[in-house]
């Protein structure tokens, strides 16, 4: 079944094979860009307001693990991508029957691993934080904050699901809608748990979960709709054989690629947290200013991916080479520029979030040690993202294996024995930044990616 025999096609799906290809990709990317800010902030505000009315010890509790959430969650967000690669694919080739079912298919899948996901969350968050060395003294908060937010783990699963379905056809202002409503419902119930009720920074977890839910149903409700491409039909909701293991074919490989990377910084939260709270601390509250990094990284990731998927589907090789080089260089002067304002107002960033002299010393050093290089970063997962698109999935998952898991733990495992200092942790990241991206510059060059879905 073809678009031919499509009801119609809905005003928010957006046919990227055709048009100026540069102001597609900024106009696509722009509402991802503004969605990915609200996200941050909402993020942020469980950091900012804990700190702020808990205290250090609390801070400390919820920045412990950030990179826990990411290992847990990076797997399953990467067989999103890769649905959105599939139904990308066939918008681009017109194909209306084979949309419908890669996007129930990845629904149901979705549902299943967001269940999988809550289960080992909650049950196994004291094994992990115990291995990771997280501090005793906030330890029994630690363990509190994060059960909290496993519970909502099928909320956050559903989102990137049902996020990913309509970026894949072109809509990328519906889930900046969405988004920020429950950014600002997140924000609005940690300021009433925590500072309004005094409640502990489980409370702050629970506002993210019921934010996070809110975001779905929104999601859900669009997606409902009736005589649309992306209608999601209850009695179609089963998962199709053939679309799965097309969907894992391109997505596994993603999902491999974050889990080892969110591996990686594991061990790195791992040995940072061995330096105490205030450490743990510093890098949690880092870790919030550098996701601002990722903002344009992430916004024009997502329009290269989809622009490339949709043009390779419809054959149009000239024009996904031209998006492809735009989307590139864009995120990487974006990115630039933000790893220069936070090199230069690093300190007061990281007082924003604790006022504490040790916590903005070791957070500024981080910033200053890492930040100039983002525009590594950027090309790095911006040449993932053209591999991706174009069915590569491969490729950026072997050399994030090799450099960003395998290289970076090796580094850590080196430096914390003959220095044990905490400078020369934070150069594990410019340093696997910088050969990965050469990595992906030669294969760019050489490599055929284009004719990847051949």
């Amino acid at each position: 079944m073809t678009f031919s025999h499509a009801k119609r096609r809905s005003e928010s799906v957006k046919d990227m094979t055709q048009g100026n290809p540069y102001s597609q990709i900024i106009a696509f990317a722009l509402p991802i860009f503004l969605s990915q800010v609200f996200q941050q902030l909402y993020n942020t505000a469980d950091t900012l307001i804990v700190g702020r009315f808990l205290g250090t010890n609390a801070l400390a509790a919820v920045s412990s693990s950030g990179t826990l959430i990411f290992l847990l969650v990076s797997f399953f967000n990467g067989t999103s991508m890769g649905a959105g690669v599939v139904v990308s694919k066939y918008f681009g080739a017109k194909d209306n029957d084979k949309i419908s079912r890669a996007i129930h298919t990845n629904i149901v899948f979705s549902l299943l691993c967001g269940v999988v996901l809550t289960l080992v969350g909650v049950f196994l968050t004291p094994t992990f934080l115990v291995w990771m060395k997280t501090d005793p003294d906030v330890l029994p908060e630690a363990i509190e904050y994060f059960r909290y937010f496993f519970l909502g783990s099928l909320a956050m699963i559903m989102y990137n699901a049902c996020r990913g379905i309509m970026s894949a056809l072109g809509d990328s202002k519906r889930p900046l809608y969405y988004l920020i409503f429950s950014s600002l419902l997140n924000v609005a119930l940690d300021v009433l748990f925590v500072a309004g009720f005094g409640w502990g920074v489980w409370s702050a977890a629970v506002a993210t979960v019921l934010s996070q839910a809110a975001s779905v149903v929104l999601c859900l409700r669009h997606l409902l709709m009736k005589d649309q491409i992306y209608s999601v039909q209850l009695k179609k909701l089963r998962i199709d054989k053939a679309m799965l293991l097309e969907i894992l074919r391109y997505g596994l490989p993603a999902g491999v690629q974050n889990s080892v990377i969110a591996f990686a910084n594991t061990i790195v939260q791992t040995q940072i947290n061995s330096f105490g709270k205030y450490a743990t601390a510093a890098y949690g509250t880092h870790g919030k200013i550098e996701g601002f990094a990722f903002l344009p990284i992430v916004s024009f990731n997502m329009a290269i991916s989809t622009f490339i998927s949709q043009n390779l589907g419809a054959g149009l090789y000239d024009r996904v080479k031209q998006g492809a080089r735009f989307g590139t260089v864009a995120a990487v002067l974006m990115a630039e520029l933000v790893g220069v304002l936070c090199y230069i107002f690093a300190p007061q960033l990281i007082g924003l979030f604790d006022s504490n002299a040790e916590v903005i010393r070791l957070g500024t050093m981080q910033a200053r040690t890492v930040s100039l290089f983002f525009f590594l970063l950027a090309y790095s997962h911006s040449i993932a993202a053209v591999c991706r698109g174009a069915g590569k999935a491969f490729v950026p998952m072997f050399i994030m294996l090799g450099v960003w898991c395998v290289l970076r733990i090796c580094y850590i495992a080196y430096v914390s024995h003959t220095f044990g200092e905490l400078s020369y942790i934070y150069w594990a990241y410019p340093i696997t930044w910088a050969i990965s991206s050469v990595m992906y510059l030669i294969y760019y060059l050489k490599g055929d990616w284009i004719h990847g879905f051949d």
